[in-house]
């Protein structure tokens, strides 16, 4: 396996490469295939970017022929006939059947890109500016997300400090279940030296934290103390969005509504870069023309693609095929907890993302590197790396998901077997 020109030319920055010491030249679905023809199936899918798998042959014929047609394929903010007819998907099959009306922003084409336009319009619509982030959330990694971002690994590289962010426990995290009623009371006590803030942004689905859930309860009282103290509410739903969870959006069915979503990773459906902000109208009216930019937010490749992407969402049985995938998903990690008592370890998730925490980065990091060995990709995060995500791709297979679990819990149970 050649890897001399990427470990002789391209920077020290590469990281996931290290993990899957490989040179893929193919892939499709839910597998990659490296360049001597071994197959893995993925179920890390991009960092949560595949969610239609790789190459989706619906996505694909409609590249090709946007490509064979002169599409378009960057337009900054002009109009063209590939962003209305996404727009106009988008509005059909997403916002009307909920009675939404928020606008959809354009920027840069990353997760990172969406939350700092988020955090600007925030202030700008508030006049404030610090906003309310929690702990073990990950929201990017430029400067203004990266404050929002609680890993100290990732914000010890920014060199300046990361302000105007008040951090509280996440729901799970120690003092999660009463912080926000107590950050209600101090923001009422004349004498707490606090001021109101510009917004709450928060995850449903932690992802890189650790695949932390939150409850609808206490996301309502996030929800309703924004309201109280005139605060917007932003829902980071990047990874765990675009159906992941077995709807549409992460917070869908328990009553929640953001001033403004952040999108990214899975919308642009064939794996091409998008991001998108969904602003309710009152608070977009705060933005002037140009007011935020970014070269490459009129995407002609990811508005084809992600419509695809919105209908194949749309078809029958497709979201319930999300859930009952989840459900397997589950039902074989609790069987591998079960199957190794002297450990302390914890299942969590939602839909077809489910996690697996064993408490120990090193752990976690063996298990990646055995999976790897048996033709399995997957992705630890969390704390320290302790917990296993898995990812794989919504249209995987029954099949391909039962080998990749049965891969997994292999490996686990040969890494528990060595130490």
């Amino acid at each position: 396996m050649d890897t001399a020109v990427f470990e002789n030319h391209e920077s020290e920055i590469r990281g996931y490469c290290r993990h899957y010491p490989t040179v893929f030249a193919s892939a499709s679905g839910a597998r990659q295939v490296d360049e001597d023809g071994r197959s893995y199936l993925d179920f890390f899918a991009g960092a949560g970017v595949l969610n239609f798998g790789h190459n989706h042959p619906a996505m694909k014929q409609a590249l090709i022929e946007f490509l064979e047609a002169d599409g378009v394929a960057h337009s900054l903010d002009t109009y063209t006939t590939t962003k209305r007819d996404f727009i106009a998907r988008f509005h059909e099959a997403v916002l009307a059947p909920r009675g939404m009306d928020h606008r959809l922003q354009f920027m840069g084409p990353t997760g990172s890109n969406a939350v700092e336009a988020a955090m600007k319009l925030a202030r700008a619509a508030t006049g404030r500016r610090e906003i309310v982030a929690f702990s073990h959330g990950f929201h990017g990694m430029t400067l203004g997300s990266l404050a929002a971002t609680a890993n100290d690994a990732f914000r010890r590289w920014a060199g300046v400090p990361l302000e105007n962010v008040l951090r509280l426990p996440f729901e799970t995290a120690p003092g999660g279940d009463t912080a926000v009623a107590e950050y209600r009371q101090a923001l009422h006590d004349p004498s707490s030296g606090l001021l109101p803030p510009a917004a709450f942004l928060v995850e449903v689905v932690q992802a890189e934290g650790g695949v932390n859930v939150a409850s609808a309860e206490w996301l309502h009282q996030v929800q309703d103390l924004a309201r109280e103290i005139g605060a917007l509410l932003i829902i980071d739903d990047i990874q765990a969005g675009i159906g992941r969870t077995g709807s549409f959006f992460s917070f869908d069915g328990m009553g929640l509504d953001p001033d403004i979503i952040t999108l990214a990773k899975g919308l642009g459906g064939y794996g091409t870069p998008i991001a998108m902000n969904l602003n309710k109208p009152e608070v977009d009216q705060h933005w002037s023309p140009g007011a935020h930019t970014g070269t490459f937010r009129g995407q002609g490749l990811s508005f084809v693609a992600g419509k695809v992407g919105l209908d194949l969402l749309a078809e029958e049985g497709f979201l319930p095929g999300v859930e009952a995938k989840g459900r397997l998903m589950r039902e074989r990690l609790e069987r591998i907890v079960a199957a190794h008592p002297e450990h302390e370890w914890a299942v969590r998730g939602r839909g077809m993302m489910q996690a697996l925490d064993t408490g120990d980065g090193a752990f976690a990091a063996a298990v990646q590197r055995e999976c790897f060995e048996h033709g399995l990709l997957i992705g630890p995060c969390g704390s320290g790396g302790r917990v296993i995500k898995l990812i794989p791709p919504l249209i995987i297979s029954e099949e391909d998901l039962s080998e990749g679990l049965d891969l997994l819990e292999g490996a686990v149970a040969r890494v528990a077997e060595a130490q």
